[in-house]
């Protein structure tokens, strides 16, 4: 048995690269690991798919890659997974046309149509086939949002059943200059409150003094009921990470995000999963405040307001990642790592609990 196994790597299969992990555990025990199958490139633009392979033994091996969204030869990306009391799997994600790239999209570029538009699909078989999408994004983008993203990484379900995807979107630049790049990055999230037949906008944080940057962003419940959030924070603000409470659910915040300077990380995507037994809240991301490398968990017991390492994977370049509790002994992290680039691979790492506590 191996606690370390590659579901993704890049130039295989058909895909130049894998970016963006997600992972969730069906109630069957099935593991789905998500990313996006990047076709022609590394970029963040093209033709991209959202792909996924199941595990069956624990994510000790893999099965064959399939095809979870296309949108043709445009992109499908940014997978947001979460598995309903009901055992549906839901994929919230974006599309948006191959030649939208981001810059262009930030300066006002890009018609509406060809931006980034809002979908969520399902799969009723753990993970082995799924239904049309269906767009959602009148129901969750602001007209005039110019970026937008869902997540990156796995979305969650509260315990009073209702969906929460958190979100972030740029804004246009105030002034006359209509064609400017929109600088302020802000957060929300998506709800759902009947199991994603219907969506709506949870908070809003769009902060445009430039102190805090809300970005790519994570969710968990705590086990007193508020919704803990962590975002990439791209501004100078002490540190690269921001964190915020909700109490209500993620319709408000308590608080705008503040910095969360107990978290070193370079600028990039993070993940944070709340474990039940023992009560501990866990946050994944590199640890190396200047560059994307020394992948690492830490851990909070106080509900996300004190931090301390828990496990350095290894000293190698690793970027984005996704957490998921495996089994009552066992933590799963989904990550992009290599030798030489962070995004070599897609490395699945089995983590006994234990070690973490």
């Amino acid at each position: 048995m191996t606690d370390v196994s590659v579901p993704f790597r890049a130039g295989q299969e058909g895909y130049a690269g894998f970016r963006i992990p997600a992972v969730v555990a069906t109630n069957k025990g099935t593991l789905l690991a998500f990313c996006e199958g990047r076709v022609d490139s590394a970029a963040d633009h093209g033709h991209i798919d959202i792909v996924l392979k199941r595990s069956t033994d624990g994510g000790r091996t893999w099965g064959p890659l399939r095809i979870a969204a296309s949108n043709g030869k445009n992109l499908a990306g940014n997978p947001a997974p979460v598995v309903l009391d009901t055992g549906r799997i839901l994929l919230a994600h974006v599309r948006a046309a191959a030649g939208a790239t981001e810059a262009d999209i930030l300066r006002g570029r890009i018609s509406d149509a060809d931006g980034r538009r809002v979908w969520v699909q399902h799969s009723d078989d753990d993970g082995v086939t799924w239904s049309r999408p269906k767009e959602i994004t009148a129901q969750v983008k602001k007209p005039g949002w110019r970026w937008y993203a869902t997540t990156p990484g796995h979305a969650i379900q509260l315990r009073s059943g209702r969906v929460l995807v958190p979100g972030n979107h740029t804004l246009p630049p105030t002034g006359t200059d209509t064609g400017a790049e929109a600088r302020y990055n802000s957060g929300h999230c998506l709800l759902s409150d009947d199991r994603g037949e219907t969506w709506h906008l949870g908070y809003l944080d769009e902060n445009t003094d430039g102190y805090i940057n809300v970005n790519e962003t994570t969710a968990a419940e705590l086990p007193d009921g508020r919704v803990y959030f962590n975002t990439r924070n791209d501004s100078p603000s002490p540190g690269n990470r921001a964190d915020a409470h909700s109490g209500d659910g993620g319709r408000t915040l308590v608080k705008p995000f503040r910095p969360q300077a107990g978290l070193t990380t370079p600028v990039c995507e993070a993940s944070v999963l709340q474990l039940r037994d023992p009560d501990l809240l866990l946050f994944s991301a590199p640890a190396d405040p200047a560059a994307r490398a020394l992948m690492t968990i830490r851990a909070s017991g106080d509900g996300g307001t004190t931090w301390r390492k828990a496990l350095s994977v290894d000293g190698l370049p690793a970027a984005y990642s996704d957490l998921v509790r495996v089994d009552h002994g066992t933590v799963g992290l989904l990550y992009e790592t290599g030798d030489f680039s962070a995004y070599e691979t897609i490395t699945f790492r089995r983590v006994p609990v234990t070690r973490l506590t």
